[in-house]
């Protein structure tokens, strides 16, 4: 069973989602891929209130660490890998889809990995903000595609100085 509360951000409403232990879930309400099934309401979770916790910080201004939750991106190996590397770029700074190829690509013994195919695990990530799928941008600096919307991504960019 799924269970969700909904978290009221200065950048829009999230829906958090969660299998009862673990954060499986945080989508800006209405985005692209938000999920289809069905959620229990249940704002009581242990976990939401962590997941509320590091929100409040991060929107206060504080620099939390995603690895500090409990998550549970439901995934591929290869795109939990790529959001394994999303969680390595630093608050306030940007990387872009090539370099994350090229880590992608270390990380399996690979030469080289297509920026497109990390783009796609980047645009999949269930688990925005806390997973910081916003800090990759395009080879030029292009503010690309984000599943909550560009405007989305400009906000929470421009809260963490990126920009």
């Amino acid at each position: 069973m799924l269970y969700s509360t909904v978290y009221p951000s200065p950048a829009g409403r999230i829906v958090l989602g969660s299998d009862g232990e673990r954060l499986t879930g945080l989508w800006f309400a209405g985005q692209k891929y938000f999920p289809a099934g069905p959620m229990t309401e249940n704002a009581a979770l242990p976990v939401f209130g962590q997941a509320a916790a590091w929100l409040d910080a991060y929107f206060g201004g504080a620099q939390p660490d995603g690895r500090d939750l409990p998550l549970a991106p439901a995934g591929s190996d290869f795109r939990r890998l790529v959001w394994d590397l999303l969680l390595d770029i630093p608050y306030g700074e940007v990387t872009t889809y090539g370099a994350l190829a090229a880590k992608a690509a270390a990380r399996l013994g690979r030469w080289t990995m297509s920026a497109q195919a990390v783009g796609g695990a980047v645009g999949h990530n269930p688990i925005s903000i806390i997973i910081p799928c916003h800090r990759v941008i395009g080879a030029d600096g292009s503010l690309t595609g984000y599943a909550a919307g560009i405007g989305v991504k400009s906000w929470l960019l421009q809260h963490e100085g990126a920009l």
